[in-house]
């Protein structure tokens, strides 16, 4: 499984990273993505179940939201 600690990147920078990692990634290739900027964490995980990869919220606190990405095949 891929990491991606984005608690330091501010929108739109994580989006992007992630949208590198979707384009390098197989389909079921899973990452687990830490964000801390508000509109990152609201945006991100709409972003991608809204083109239809799945989004498990594994932790969400007020300092950082942990997610894990898997890629749709």
């Amino acid at each position: 499984m891929d990491k991606l600690d984005a608690r330091t990147l501010r929108c739109p920078l994580p989006l992007i990273e992630v949208k590198l990692w979707l384009r390098q990634a197989q389909g079921g290739q899973s990452l687990t993505l830490w964000l801390s900027d508000a509109g990152s964490r609201q945006d991100i995980p709409a972003y991608l179940r809204r083109i239809g990869h799945a989004v498990v919220e594994v932790e969400d606190t007020a300092a950082h939201l942990e997610l894990v990405i898997t890629k749709a095949p």
